[in-house]
């Protein structure tokens, strides 16, 4: 059987580009698809080729991805994947619209809906550029919706990362959803029951993961913070931010692992779909303080793996800040609940079950 595997764009070092990355190694065989590939700032497949679209050749396609849009659909339905008797894509927006042979089967891991059409308020609320377009985005958006609609149709099934993420599938795309938790990879991550008194945002820095309302939290209270992750947000941040909190923008794997495992807690205020980052901190016996809605519901142990704050607000976060230095924090339980519930073995094995029923299919 042959098996292709598409992911949106590979430009970034994200938590659905880290699941991507372990389906790749599941499949091994498989070639790999995407619109945009940059090895130096996402996952990096070796000598294994990756194959990308006509948006590859475009100047500054590498930076600018996200001005591109307008450009996804048409790009990914340029791929000839005629030969191909299984697509695994794997998306949050673009990758659902590959074409495939009548025969062939599609499924679609989904982290989400196309966020920045159905949920453009919340995607782009401090995204300066895109503010100042709105009413032309509306007007834009309009028709893109209807298209997204109509190739998320393409896949013989969907497979969510979490129940929060399934219902938006149901709700917007009319087509049920298989909830597979995703895993972390043990392998990449590190125990530490000695912690080394800062506290850890790990995001993009773009406006929906409301890294303003961690940096004004952490500005009042004066409690070292470090921040990785690169985006748009990023200068606008770092002028609001006070001399405690640190930016470091990419970081290699060995120091991501270091810092997941030696941090007081990892921050979260995103409204997440599902969210790697909580699960990837318990895996290093790393509690989470984290906005109390979405997929980290279904992840997080309220007062045994994290606490939650029930507002994206500075106020809430130092409240929760605060609760959370009280509790005598078991760091041994919390990555024996993230490696026995969030495993790759556990994920595959669930993975398995449901490919095997679309293909008797």
């Amino acid at each position: 059987m042959k098996v292709a595997l598409v992911h949106d764009f590979l430009t970034q070092p994200g938590g659905a580009e880290r699941v991507f990355e372990l389906l790749a190694k599941r499949y091994p065989n498989a070639d790999i698809y995407t619109s945009i590939y940059n090895p130096e700032t996402s996952v990096d497949f070796g000598d294994r080729p990756v194959h990308t679209t006509w948006l590859q050749k475009l100047p500054g396609a590498h930076k600018y991805f996200r001005f591109l849009a307008p450009l996804y659909f048409s790009a990914f339905r340029s791929l000839d994947l005629r030969e191909y008797d299984l697509i695994i894509s794997h998306t949050t927006s673009f990758a659902k619209a590959v074409r495939k042979r009548p025969d062939a089967k599609h499924v679609c891991f989904c982290h989400n809906v196309t966020r920045f059409l159905w949920d453009t308020k919340t995607y782009l609320r401090e995204f300066g550029p895109f503010r100042r377009l709105t009413p032309i985005l509306d007007k834009a958006f309009t028709p893109m919706r209807k298209v997204d609609f109509l190739y998320a149709q393409e896949p013989d099934l969907y497979i969510a990362n979490s129940q929060n993420v399934a219902d938006r599938i149901e709700n917007i795309y009319d087509k049920p959803a298989f909830v597979i938790n995703c895993p972390v990879d043990g392998g990449q991550f590190t125990f530490s029951g000695q912690k080394t008194g800062f506290y850890l945002a790990s995001a993009r820095l773009i406006s929906y993961k409301r890294m303003d309302v961690i940096v004004e939290a952490f500005n009042w209270l004066g409690w070292p913070l470090i921040i990785t992750g690169d985006g748009p947000e990023r200068e606008r941040l770092e002028k609001r931010a006070m001399g405690n909190i640190s930016f470091l923008g990419h970081v290699s794997d060995s120091k991501r692992k270091e810092l997941m495992s030696t941090a007081n807690a990892v921050i979260v205020a995103a409204l997440e779909d599902y969210g790697l980052v909580p699960i990837e901190a318990n895996a290093s016996g790393t509690p989470v303080i984290a906005y109390g809605a979405g997929g980290v519901l279904e992840t997080q142990q309220q007062g045994k793996t994290g606490l939650f704050f029930n507002r994206q607000s500075p106020e809430a976060l130092v409240a929760a800040l605060q609760k959370a230095r009280g509790v005598d924090w078991d760091y041994d339980d919390i990555r024996s609940y993230a490696m026995e519930k969030f495993s790759t073995e556990v994920f595959f094995e669930n993975v398995d079950t449901v490919m095997e029923r679309c293909l008797a299919a």
